[in-house]
């Protein structure tokens, strides 16, 4: 029988906050037709995106936030219809409040 000690790796922690959203906006990435998604997590450095189109991993994109306009991020990973992205510039406290307030959704 064989016996190790076990330690389960840390969770990292976030750089800031995030929230649940229900926001549909377009998107539009390198050589791709503007498609709609819709934000569904969302923190200043990024958010978590339901596509109803497939994105490509390591592509930039530009979102429409209501309020910001077009904000660049890079999609950092994809499966199906579901992706990460990092905004090249993180949201202002200001707004990333402003997102939430509007869009956020209340458990």
């Amino acid at each position: 029988m064989f016996a190790a000690e076990y330690t389960p790796a840390a969770r990292p922690l976030r750089r800031s906050k995030r929230a649940r959203l229900e926001l549909e906006t377009p998107a539009e990435q390198s050589g791709m037709a503007r498609t709609l998604c819709k934000v569904v997590d969302l923190s200043e450095h990024g958010c978590r995106l339901l596509t109803f189109s497939s994105m490509d991993r390591n592509q930039p994109i530009w979102l429409n936030l209501p309020g910001l306009g077009m904000i660049a991020a890079m999609v950092v990973w994809a499966d199906d219809l579901v992706a990460g992205c990092v905004f090249a510039s993180p949201l202002s406290a200001d707004a990333f409040n402003a997102l939430v307030s509007r869009h956020g959704l209340i458990h």
